[in-house]
């Protein structure tokens, strides 16, 4: 049996050593998903998360044997949830690193043509390796392609060392000329010369060096809530198949753009060499409160229709904020009537989505909605 401390806490268990996979914005603490999880639903129950971020609460579940599903708009949360829940084979995934490495110098030349930002960030070889990869690699289809690439984003960029760009930070990337005019205040006027070759078969060893976690069939869905679950509702409409606990924490009103912060992970997937902001009403900044209140009018909607009828937990995490918390609030009492609400205010703690954007309070930062029927 899976103890919980073995997986939050060491690198000793192959449960452990994926757990945290994929630096990103905002995510779940990993002690914070199982807690949930274990207190609020038992082994066999189904589990649904519609913003489901790097796949925390759904890794949670499927390692302690719950049937649980997500879903995740953002390509690179996709990737990290996807492929910690079902890595490829080990060797397969070096074979295939090997494969792309072998092509990087039909990318010599092309180097040439990307925006200074790029020469700043990577040596020659480590960028004429990303564009190999980036064209070759077939991720959404091929699950070695998508383990490798998920692997090759994780270290995309952060500290020298740490990853394969000047220095940076890992979870956010920061914008072209600001990184540019900040390197060469600092002086890191060049990366540092890496083979990436030998520097993810080092990371890929170590990832795998427990094995492969064992999940129960779980599964993230790659789109808009919006859309995915109205799929959901309609298969699950006359089946005997019902989630017991909605857990989920949606994205803050006014907050940040997800999508603007992972631009160089997203370039790496195919988006444009210089970021462009979102025309998608679920991917840019929700600064509309109108747009913020139908979003989470219609997931939470959806939701409603495929919970458990007599036995169900709701299990949100916000925003302090005023507007927020009483948005999100009203729409949860309205499509769940029946069900006794708590309020759980949780102290301040690091790297909240309010404190990474503004917020200094040192107290309450973020609060959790529980509304359970029995």
């Amino acid at each position: 049996m899976i103890k919980i401390n073995d997986v939050v806490k060491g690198m000793q268990t192959a449960e452990s050593r994926w757990a945290k996979f994929g630096p990103y914005y905002a995510m779940f603490p990993i002690d914070f998903a199982f807690k949930v999880v274990k207190k609020y639903s038992r082994k066999g129950d189904h589990i649904i998360d519609p913003f489901a971020g790097r796949g925390s609460s759904i890794f949670a579940g499927g390692v302690l044997e719950r049937y649980s599903l997500g879903i995740e708009i953002n390509p690179v949360g996709w990737l990290y949830g996807s492929t910690k829940l079902n890595p490829a084979e080990k060797q397969l995934v070096l074979n295939r690193l090997e494969a792309i490495y072998k092509l990087k110098n039909r990318y010599t030349k092309s180097i040439e043509r990307l925006p200074e930002f790029y020469r700043f960030c990577y040596c020659d070889e480590v960028l004429k390796f990303l564009l190999a990869a980036r064209k070759n690699l077939k991720w959404q289809s091929d699950s070695v392609d998508a383990t490798l690439m998920s692997i090759i984003i994780v270290y995309l960029h952060g500290k020298l060392g740490e990853g394969l760009s000047n220095q940076m930070r890992m979870t956010k990337a920061m914008g072209m000329n600001y990184s540019i005019e900040w390197w060469k205040e600092k002086g890191y006027f060049y990366p540092p010369e890496i083979n990436p070759l030998e520097f993810l078969v080092k990371k890929i060893n170590w990832r795998y060096k427990k094995g492969t976690p064992k999940i129960t069939d779980s599964s993230i869905l790659f789109g808009d809530s919006t859309y995915e679950l109205e799929k959901i509702t309609k298969k699950t409409k006359d089946a005997d198949v019902k989630f017991s606990l909605l857990f989920t924490s949606p994205p803050y009103w006014s907050i940040t753009d997800y999508h603007a912060d992972q631009w160089l992970r997203l370039w790496m997937l195919g988006e444009p060499a210089v970021p462009k902001s979102y025309a998608h009403k679920h991917k840019g900044r929700f600064g509309s409160k109108v747009e913020y209140y139908n979003l989470l009018d219609n997931i939470f909607g959806y939701c409603s229709q495929i919970m458990h009828a007599e036995n169900s937990t709701i299990y949100v995490r916000t925003d302090i904020r005023e507007y927020t918390f009483n948005t999100t609030l009203e729409i949860l009492k309205k499509h769940f009537p029946l069900h006794i609400v708590t309020i759980k205010k949780q102290p301040f703690k690091k790297k909240t989505q309010t404190q990474l954007h503004g917020n200094s309070s040192k107290e309450n930062s973020e609060v959790d909605i529980i509304l359970i029927k029995r």
